[in-house]
């Protein structure tokens, strides 16, 4: 019998068994991946880990997912394609904790994210007290049995007049309020203070300010009379509108209210509820800027940027040169009555005209008044979203001053708990909020601590998880749209480690980018933390410390694209054994990225930046010398970007393109005159949609599509450059627009793209895939990968010349027309790079990259390198901000910031070379880097 039962007993697989797996680049893969251990994918960038972890593993397990819904549900997702495999084994639940950063939109943070902020919404709800934004006092609230206790025990054997609040501080005779209460059976109301008998036709002064209180009772407080005070104290906040007020025989007066009031003031607030702290919710949200914390006003400096062109010439950017329109119909009349002429350059013009054609014409009642180009622009922002997002290029952020960019309405910042309302707490940077939520309990009443008690596990808990990510330095107020991919990624796996799943097979993106070697031992101790709960744990990474720490680590390649997509070696990271292998060679030493056999000295000159102070910045002096690679570095939070992308980028852009961006607070820079032309590359993508890829971006198809054009071919077809792209109608394929896919949107679950049926994926119609040249159509063409362009389209220069760019980044396995929604950020960053090798530098650019090892292997970290050093080698300057070792040991200039992260960074520990850098004792980095040269 027992023996019987065995048979229907499942065991716990040992391994996820991955069978002939050939999406994208994969040979016929077949692997055993341990479960509930902490497996590492690594290889070259291209080699096609992605592709065997999230299009073969994920989308298998998102697939069986949605088939375990009912067909009724099924119907409104769609059908999801099976991924290229022909088994999987083994497979748990699964998850992907992705780099992409979760939303753009300013209303979500990092408090609404994690959901920290929402249980910290309802602690204030439930324990924060209220005060006055009038006399700043505190404010109280009390049930009629609350009243009457009170006025019982303090009032007993006395004599007490209850009235009811009417008006108050308001003008007017109240003829009518009297004659009404008279009419209801009241004989005595208090006016301003004196108590007035209610006469038949009695009115006031309607010029004056008045209170008036309804005289409800009169009568000595005892025992037997506590049922007449009960009705009557119940009559006076009935006409009191919740509030009453009592008068003892000594001339004392008690307020009263079931809402939160003031005594003094007389002012009253509703009883919170946790909508009341939101700021997306119309019940806690600052009116003026809707909850955003920021308001957005047309700058006239991005207005009118160039004041040595007339407006007809087009001063006024927005409107463009002179048209025969409603608005130039207005400010011709304007130029007319100010005796001004239009064709006269903006700079010349009367500045009170100026300021009637930016700002309008103030005189209420003038037939001929003028609104003002500003006004009239806000007017189209009104009309529609895309004139919205249109005219977002002319305005210029800034705090709200009715909040000071707390987003929340008055009422709701004069809720505090131990002195801070929630918008304070929100605002500490993740340390500081684990402080406070321990010094919570003393500050809250006794008969609201079981209720704080349960709400404050909750808030510590997920706080906690946070800071062993290392996200110690974030604040929960700053917008999910600033975190980097890494930061988002591992906001999400603290998430996952708070949610306390288990048997779930957990997929993660390179968790380790953005942080610094230092901050490696917490992400390592975190991920181990969700492998002990019983999950399993899969992360595609190049970085060899999360490698070391890892159960298993697997080895695709030998090389990228079509070269790759073979599983080379797995094992422990001490039982790798294959000596051909990129990765066992610079694991084990044999290969490395040397050390610079000499510091370039560059061009003498420099960029100096002064008192720079924005966000944690401490009054910081940052010196650039040109000519050189310099390398940002420090810990997460340290105040690497806040000094680059916020304060130097600006003042150089505004410098060379007088762009009108706005840096973060600084007092002086100099050595601009130096520099003529600045390139940032950043790891934002190329595109959001699959519409955009590396051909689109580099401006290769435009060279591409005329080629085709001029083929013999298309002559006799009547073809143009045009039907060959799939962005225009023509010769695209209508069905999906020339997309090739088509979106199905999965309302809980992320949207997926499914191949179009029309046209197979291909994006074009029939007659133009007719057309080919060397034997390729246009969409074979953008299937072919840039290690195959390069030599096809060598006879043309234009094309190989931009081709080559591509290849010498190391792109060599990404295809001409793959989806930019595909590329990892350190792709779409060496697309950007290679978009600008092309072009003709000026030996004075400045270049300034943000993290570009990201998606990076150890070789292909040295191809970025060699193609860095060629820049810098012509004159030019490189400015990096990097955590990686091996890009720091190779800069000619640090700059090292820190000494943490938050509040406790903002400082420049370290400028100068690598040599002196690793003798500081100061700098975190130094350590690191020390071990290189040892």
């Amino acid at each position: 019998m027992n023996n019987y039962k065995d048979e229907f007993i499942v065991k716990d697989p040992e391994f996820i068994e991955v069978v002939g797996a050939n999406e994208h680049n994969l040979k016929s893969v077949s692997v055993n991946i341990p479960r509930n251990k902490l497996v590492v994918i690594t290889g070259l960038s291209g080699s096609g880990k992605s592709s065997l972890a999230f299009d073969t593993i994920f989308a298998e397990g998102q697939r069986r997912y949605v088939e375990s819904f009912s067909a009724y549900a099924r119907q409104f997702l769609g059908d999801l394609s099976k991924p290229d495999v022909e088994s999987i084994n083994g497979l748990s639940p699964v998850i992907a904790i992705e780099q992409k950063t979760t939303t753009k939109s300013p209303r979500s943070t990092v408090g609404t994210t994690t959901e920290i902020y929402d249980f910290l919404r309802l602690l204030y709800a439930r324990v924060a007290k209220a005060f006055s934004y009038v006399t700043g006092k505190e404010m109280w609230s009390y049930t009629p049995k609350q009243i009457l206790q009170e006025v019982l025990s303090k009032y007993e054997d006395q004599g007490v007049t209850l009235l009811a609040p009417l008006v108050k501080g308001r003008k007017g005779h109240y003829r009518e309020l009297f004659e009404k209460l008279g009419k209801q059976g009241f004989s005595k109301v208090r006016v301003d203070g004196v108590l007035v008998q209610l006469e038949k036709g009695m009115q006031i002064d309607r010029y004056k300010v008045h209170d008036i209180e309804l005289v409800v009772d009169r009568m000595v407080v005892v025992k037997k009379t506590k049922s007449r005070l009960s009705a009557s104290i119940e009559e006076a906040i009935s006409k009191g509108n919740g509030a009453m007020l009592l008068i003892d025989e000594q001339g004392q007066s008690s307020f009263f209210s079931t809402h939160l009031s003031c005594p003094e003031s007389g002012i009253s607030y509703d009883l919170p509820e946790p909508n009341t702290f939101s700021f997306n919710s119309p019940y806690g949200a600052c009116p003026s800027c809707k909850g955003l914390g920021v308001n957005y006003s047309f700058d006239e400096q991005k207005v009118v940027p160039n004041k040595k062109i007339s407006v007809s010439k087009g001063a006024v950017l927005p409107l463009g040169p002179k048209k025969n329109n409603f608005i130039f119909k207005k400010i011709e009349e304007l130029a007319l009555k100010h005796n001004q002429d239009l064709n006269e350059k903006f700079e010349s013009l009367n500045p009170a005209f100026v300021q009637e054609l930016l700002f309008g014409d103030d005189q209420v009642g003038v037939d001929s008044s003028f609104e003002g180009v500003f006004n009239y622009l806000r007017q189209q922002t009104a009309y529609s979203s895309g004139a919205d997002r249109k005219m977002q290029q002319f305005m210029k952020e800034t705090n709200c001053k009715d909040c000071g960019g707390a987003r929340l309405n008055q009422i709701s910042l004069h809720f505090k708990i131990g002195g801070k309302n929630i918008s304070e707490v929100a605002k500490m940077d993740l340390l500081d909020l684990a402080n406070w939520l321990e010094e919570v309990p003393t500050e809250v009443a006794k008969h609201h601590q079981v209720v704080a008690q349960e709400i404050l596990k909750e808030v510590k808990e997920k706080t906690r998880f946070l800071l062993d990510v290392g996200l110690y330095y974030l604040s929960l107020d700053r917008t999910a749209k600033t975190l980097s991919g890494g930061e988002s990624q591992r906001i999400r796996l603290a998430s996952q480690i708070g949610a306390k799943l288990v048997g779930v097979l957990y997929i993660l993106d390179e968790p380790s980018i953005g942080l610094h070697p230092s901050d490696n031992t917490q992400l390592i101790s975190a991920l181990k933390k969700l492998r002990d709960h019983g999950n399993s744990i899969l992360v595609v990474e190049h970085d060899k410390e999360i490698m070391e720490q890892s159960d298993h680590v697997i080895d695709v390649g030998p090389y990228a694209g079509v070269n790759g997509g073979e599983i080379i070696d797995q094992g422990k990271i001490e039982e790798l054994s294959n000596a051909s292998s990129l990765t066992y060679q610079y694991l084990r030493g044999i290969k490395t990225i040397p050390l610079p056999k000499k510091v370039r000295k560059g061009s003498g000159n420099k960029l100096i930046l002064e008192g720079a102070t924005g966000h944690n910045l401490k009054n910081v002096k940052l010196t650039i010398p040109l000519g050189v690679m310099t390398c940002i570095s420090g810990v997460s939070g340290s105040g690497k970007s806040s000094l680059v992308k916020g304060t130097l980028i600006p003042l150089l852009f505004n410098h060379v393109y007088k762009s009108g961006q706005v840096p973060l607070p600084y007092k002086k820079i100099s050595g601009l005159s130096h520099v003529d032309k600045v390139i940032q590359i950043d790891q934002s993508p190329i595109g959001r949609t699959p519409r955009s890829n590396p051909a689109t971006y580099t401006g290769v198809f435009a060279e591409i599509r005329k080629l085709f054009a001029l083929l013999p071919q298309s002559k006799i077809l009547g073809f143009n450059a045009g039907k060959f792209s799939f962005n225009v109608k023509g010769g695209r394929c209508e069905e999906c627009k020339g997309a090739g896919v088509k979106l199905v949107e999965m309302n809980f679950l992320p949207d997926v793209f499914v191949g179009c049926k029309s046209c197979q994926g291909k994006r074009y119609k029939k007659e133009v895939l007719k057309v080919k040249y060397k034997n390729k159509n246009i969409f074979e063409v953008l299937d072919m990968s840039i290690e195959e362009a390069v030599p096809f389209f060598d006879a043309y220069p234009s094309i190989a010349r931009k081709l080559k760019a591509l290849n010498d980044v190391g792109l060599t396995y990404i295809k001409l027309g793959q989806p930019s929604t595909t590329l990892s950020g350190g792709e779409a960053q060496r697309i950007k790079l290679a978009s600008e090798l092309h072009k003709k530098d000026t030996g004075k650019t400045v270049y300034v990259l943000d993290e570009p090892t990201t998606g990076l292997h150890f070789e292909d970290i040295s191809v970025l390198l060699n193609v860095m050093n060629g820049l810098v080698d012509k004159g030019n300057t490189m400015v990096v901000i990097e955590h990686n070792i091996d890009v720091i040991k190779c800069a000619d200039y640090i700059v090292d910031m820190g000494p943490q992260g938050g509040k406790h960074g903002g400082e420049v520990m370290f400028q100068g070379t690598v040599k002196r850098l690793i003798k500081n004792n100061k700098s975190l980095t130094a350590r690191y880097v020390a071990s290189e040269f040892n």
